[in-house]
């Protein structure tokens, strides 16, 4: 069963969303900590929104219930309306969801304006950092987007909260966690930091943020224009796709380069076209510095790629 905990629906489309969730509940379609996105039809004025939902439990309230043997777990479902397009932001939600404090004797609510603040505020602290970020920086995005791909460590100083969760999230999002090898990713911050010495500083004790130890290349600089176009419409999920289209090139690219260099071992054109490539794709020093790292172990495409280091240098 479902008890109302806390909502700002009319009672008619809460209790037909109430109704959706015991359905998906009673199928076991809901599992602990992983949102899902549907469509549904709410008495409301749009013809469908859509509806992420999620189970879970709170963390505190569960090392409590550990060491009382007796007490039972409570448990929650959140679900936030809105556009069909949330499916873009369903890995920010379920970190969010995870986040949320629920306190388990509430008031009866008397009006819309009680609804929990971290409730209300979902849209605002899931789905905007990513289009914050983009209005904050400008044209000097394509410097933290070569960070994110470089995998550079950066220091931010001086900032509010907010911003530098900001600044946080979007470079987890523009990074390529997940999409390379764990232990590229691992090697490869090792590389960068003893290679610079320093992180990337980020001050932001003025109007504008000031950065230093930048790096930046031809590839981050035209995804900057893509990011600094798209600003005028002002939609979040707008720069998500943006920012998965970038990751995706990125991606594309690196398994391209790894293709020629299999060809490179043994074709003495194949090792030209690997030349080619990373001197016009614009992101041919990232490229080249995850590629040896991943190479590492390998002789022959390590002698590769050593040669493609002294033609880029040349």
């Amino acid at each position: 069963s479902l008890s109302l905990l806390d909502t700002n629906l009319p009672a008619e489309a809460e209790t037909e969303l109430r109704s959706f969730i015991s359905r998906r509940l009673t199928k076991g379609a809901l599992f602990e900590g992983m949102g899902n996105v549907a469509s549904v039809e709410l008495s409301i004025p749009e013809y469908k929104v859509g509806c992420y939902y999620c189970r879970f439990q709170q963390e505190n309230l569960l090392e409590t219930a550990t060491q009382e043997s007796d007490t039972s777990i409570p448990e929650y479902v959140v679900c936030f309306l809105g556009g069909s397009e949330k499916d873009t932001f369903r890995l920010e939600l379920d970190k969010y969801v995870q986040s949320l404090k629920i306190n388990p004797v509430l008031e009866q609510k008397t009006s819309e304006s009680c609804v929990n603040p971290d409730l209300r505020s979902w849209f605002e602290n899931a789905l905007c950092p990513i289009q914050r970020v983009v209005h904050l920086f400008q044209e000097k995005l394509a410097f933290l987007l070569h960070a994110a791909l470089s995998y550079t460590p950066v220091e931010v100083k001086h900032a509010d909260e907010r911003t530098e969760k900001d600044i946080s999230r979007f470079l987890a999002a523009a990074g390529l966690q997940g999409l390379v090898q764990e232990g590229t990713m691992t090697s490869l911050s090792i590389a960068m930091t003893e290679e610079q010495h320093k992180s990337m500083i980020i001050d932001c004790s003025g109007p504008q943020p000031q950065l230093s130890n930048t790096g930046s290349n031809r590839f981050c600089e035209d995804w900057m224009q893509a990011f600094v176009n798209g600003a005028e419409g002002g939609n979040p999920f707008l720069f998500r796709q943006i920012l998965e289209n970038f990751k995706l090139k990125a991606i594309q690219d690196i398994n391209n380069l790894k293709r020629f260099i299999r060809q490179a071992e043994m074709n003495h054109y194949a090792l030209f076209k690997c030349y080619l490539f990373l001197k016009n794709c614009g992101s041919g020093d990232i490229l080249l510095k995850i590629v040896k790292v991943e190479h590492a172990e390998m002789p022959e495409a390590r002698n590769v790629v050593t040669v493609l280091e002294e033609f880029m240098r040349e």
